[in-house]
């Protein structure tokens, strides 16, 4: 037999509509699309990475393309309501229980709603301490101690507000959460970003911040006011006035004085922060520690 002979098959040509469906099938594939455009390719664990990197970046770009050279950061709780909505609901429910007083529910939402009327003074001065800051150092084209909040409602909302009544700047910094946190509509549009990733938002926080002022607030609010006094208290971050407005619920919820006496914290760690009740007080502070002029 003749192994030197072998079948040299092939295809038939192909008719120009035959080709154009194939073509067309390989261009509308996933692996053709440019890799930018590939939202699946990046979504992908391997592209963490990579999407750290742009929720750094784009935030970043804006910022200062936008000439925003020193900022304030406001934190506090997303739930303290303004006090025109704390009033109604407060008088709802009293009228929920004139009109059935032996309803348990009833009296609880009561005693909730007469806690956020008074927790409503925070919301007061976290707007006005926005316009005093925003007014005294957004003029003359500086866009200087601008207000960053994390972008939600609460004290988020009354400092963006601030700087808004007073028509200047400020920033939002947003987050997908399991339950969708809308911007509050007080933000600068074009200073209003989302992040996935709480590391990147942090670090945002604080690459321009001159200030912090932190208002009463939960787990978050905690976390923020604890990493940025860490960062101080290692030299990871240089000195800035870390103000914790409302002495009633910073004295009650953190005891500093036993961290200390109990040698978890030193003596000077004492000396990082400022605890105060009002926007004037903050603002004091601030001026104080920058001698009345914000930074270059």
């Amino acid at each position: 037999m003749d192994t030197t002979t072998s079948s040299n098959k092939r295809s038939a040509p192909l008719s120009r509509l035959q080709i154009k469906r194939l073509q067309d099938k390989i261009v509308q594939s996933q692996s053709y699309q440019l890799a930018y455009e590939d939202s699946e390719f990046l979504t992908s664990d391997d592209l963490r990475p990579v999407r750290l990197q742009l929720e750094l970046l784009k935030p970043e770009q804006a910022l200062r393309d936008k000439s925003i050279n020193s900022t304030i950061v406001i934190f506090g709780s997303a739930r303290i309501l303004n006090p025109e909505d704390a009033q109604e609901q407060w008088q709802q429910a009293q009228q929920k229980v004139k009109d059935n007083p032996n309803d348990i529910q009833a009296q609880v939402a009561l005693k909730k709603a007469q806690r956020q009327v008074k927790q409503s003074k925070y919301y007061q001065e976290a707007q006005r301490l926005s316009q005093i800051v925003s007014l005294q150092f957004q003029q003359q084209n500086r866009k200087d101690f601008v207000v960053v909040t994390g972008g939600g409602p609460g004290i988020m909302e009354a400092a963006n507000r601030g700087a808004f009544d007073v028509k200047q700047h400020s920033v939002g910094f947003n987050i997908t959460l399991e339950h969708e946190q809308a911007p509050n509509p007080y933000i600068s549009p074009d200073l209003c970003f989302q992040f996935q990733y709480f590391t990147l938002r942090k670090m945002h926080f604080l690459l321009r911040a001159k200030a912090l002022i932190a208002f009463p607030g939960g787990f978050g609010t905690l976390d923020e006011v604890f990493e940025v006094l860490t960062l101080v208290q290692t030299k990871k971050m240089k000195r800035l006035p870390i103000i914790l407005l409302g002495k009633e619920y910073w004295q009650r919820v953190i005891d500093f004085d036993y961290l200390q006496q109990e040698g978890f914290i030193h003596s000077n760690d004492l000396a990082l922060f400022h605890i105060v009740d009002t926007a004037e007080q903050a603002v004091e502070v601030m001026v104080d520690f920058y001698h009345g002029q914000p930074p270059k």
